[in-house]
């Protein structure tokens, strides 16, 4: 019976791991980042269209800062807070030039890959109380970035759909918001 046990246990948490993954890659309801970001024009990627309260530029630096700050939280015992709010925004509306939004890109995939990785490694505890927390667990932090992440990026998309910059997919009807 004990047998059994730790069989199901082992595959209830291999299957939570699958779908933290999946949520973490933006699989199921939300388009990925990566559809979100893709050539996003230069000369609108430090623009704010009128009513908006962030450029797309302080939107992807952010998620950057905040992907990084719990992913650092989550390994780092020696994690130092950001001051906040200062801390997790650019102090710029735009990037001062294409190589440093590029950057910033890369910066993010990898950030979030490292994530995924801490999820996915079996040895992870997703359960476990972060030692230099209050409280956290990984699971937790998992679920903080998909839900960061898919807030803000909902964000991206109606910001290049304000600035004409969304092409409509294959039978979409044009901007429709």
């Amino acid at each position: 019976m004990k047998r059994k046990r730790t069989t199901r246990k082992k595959s209830s948490n291999q299957a939570l791991r699958q779908h933290l993954l999946n949520l973490l890659a933006s699989q199921g309801a939300h388009l990925d980042f990566d559809a979100v970001v893709a050539d996003w024009p230069v000369g609108l990627r430090g623009a704010k269209p009128p009513g908006a309260p962030h450029t797309p530029w302080q939107l992807l630096e952010h998620l950057r800062i905040a992907q990084w700050d719990i992913l650092d939280f989550s390994r780092n015992p020696k994690y130092t807070e950001l001051k906040f709010p200062d801390g997790y925004w650019p102090s710029t509306q735009a990037p001062p030039d294409h190589r440093v939004w590029e950057k910033s890109l890369r910066a993010f995939r990898a950030d979030l890959k490292a994530m995924q990785k801490l999820v996915a490694n079996p040895k992870t505890d997703l359960f476990a109380r972060i030692p230099h927390g209050t409280g956290q667990t990984i699971l937790r932090e998992a679920l903080l970035v998909a839900d960061h992440n898919a807030y803000h990026l909902g964000q991206l998309l109606l910001l290049r759909r304000l600035q004409g910059a969304w092409p409509p997919a294959k039978g979409e009807p044009g901007f429709g918001l």
